[in-house]
């Protein structure tokens, strides 16, 4: 119980609203008016990994030190901690975190391109990638009943990215919103690609995938704390992100800084980004895969009815049919299967499918 509430409601809602506020405010602070320019995505991709690993740091201290005991002194703490984290298998963390932080980078490109309704719904393909993964590398058997769902999310998605009317079309090249005192905005106009948001959420979604069934792979049979792990993907993902971020933007952060552009939408962006997976967390140990999945369902009517509210999103008849067809299919794909003749066979499918969705989500 939180405050007289069940905890499993306490996360739901949470997660409910971290994935609706997530893709709406990431989206805003890419797209609003400023005069000092915009914010670098390749800082903000690095500032999320810092304050993630502060966060489950200090959850790991606290649960360390739960069982070392109050009386023990903090130098065993922190060097049992330190042992917890840098073990011998820290390295094979090493691969997703790489690909984490390339996904990341890949969702800032894609929310600057396309509006939050279209970026919510396409997203859901992860779904479908997380599937094909763990039926490829984890040898994984999907019902019947799951592979219709994931024909029915692809055919929702491709409904979503049918082409609209001309009137439509323009919008998506100009700033998706309009607000008041646009015209004294002294700052370039972003321009949305919707080609390369596209591009960029289909392959986020593709390495989410990959990168979730990996993770998965690597937890099965450990005894790890879940927040050490979080730590150690952390660890490792600063060293592709302070990379990428002196490749792509090492010249302008010498002029200008690192916090160049930066303002209170793009800590809170960042901010909510880095509390996703934690949020998640609480689902797992609350909550089960059905009811994330409803929870993210209903995220998604939240961020069209805001995008339509905020950023003037026009909705069309492709995308109210697609969104629906998405939904349906992911409802569908949290469906129990039926039990088969064999009840211990079924019983350990059901767990690996519900394993599957929990350890994939919790580092988003």
């Amino acid at each position: 119980m939180f405050m007289g509430m069940p905890m499993k409601w306490v996360a739901l809602t949470t997660l409910t609203v971290q994935n609706s506020a997530l893709i709406i405010i990431m989206h805003y602070s890419r797209v609003m008016p400023t005069t000092s320019g915009r914010y670098l995505a390749s800082t903000a991709v690095l500032a999320n990994e810092i304050i993630k690993m502060v966060v489950c740091l200090a959850v790991a201290s606290r649960e360390r030190r739960k069982v070392d005991g109050s009386m023990s002194s903090l130098a065993l703490t922190a060097g049992n901690l330190w042992s917890d984290i840098f073990r011998r298998d820290s390295w094979k963390l090493a691969i997703p975190a790489c690909l984490y932080t390339v996904q990341n980078s890949l969702q800032y490109v894609a929310v600057s391109n396309l509006d939050a309704a279209t970026f919510q719904v396409t997203y859901q393909l992860k779904i479908l990638t997380t599937a094909l993964f763990s039926v490829i590398l984890l040898h994984r058997r999907l019902s019947f009943l799951k592979w219709v769902s994931l024909v029915t999310l692809t055919a929702g998605v491709a409904i979503v990215q049918l082409p609209a009317a001309s009137s439509n079309d323009s919008a998506h090249h100009r700033r998706s919103a309009t607000y008041e005192g646009i015209h004294n905005d002294h700052s370039e106009e972003p321009a949305m690609d919707r080609a390369t948001g596209l591009f960029s959420v289909v392959i986020s979604c593709v390495i989410s995938g990959l990168a979730g069934v990996y993770f998965e792979k690597i937890l099965k049979g450990s005894q790890t704390s879940l927040w050490i792990r979080n730590i150690q993907l952390s660890i490792w993902a600063l060293i592709p992100a302070v990379i990428g971020m002196v490749y792509v933007d090492g010249r302008t952060i010498m002029e200008q800084g690192f916090f160049t552009g930066y303002n209170a939408i793009t800590w809170l962006a960042i901010l909510f980004q880095a509390i996703g997976g934690i949020v998640v967390a609480l689902c797992v140990n609350y909550a089960d895969n059905i009811a994330k999945n409803f929870a993210t369902s209903i995220s998604i009517l939240i961020s069209c009815i805001a995008s339509v509210y905020f950023f003037d999103f026009a909705l069309t008849i492709n995308f109210i049919l697609g969104a629906i067809t998405v939904l349906f299919a992911t409802f569908l794909y949290s469906k129990p299967d039926v039990p088969s003749s064999n009840p211990e066979y079924t019983r350990l499918e059901k767990a690996a499918d519900v394993e599957q969705g929990e350890l994939e989500e919790t580092k988003h």
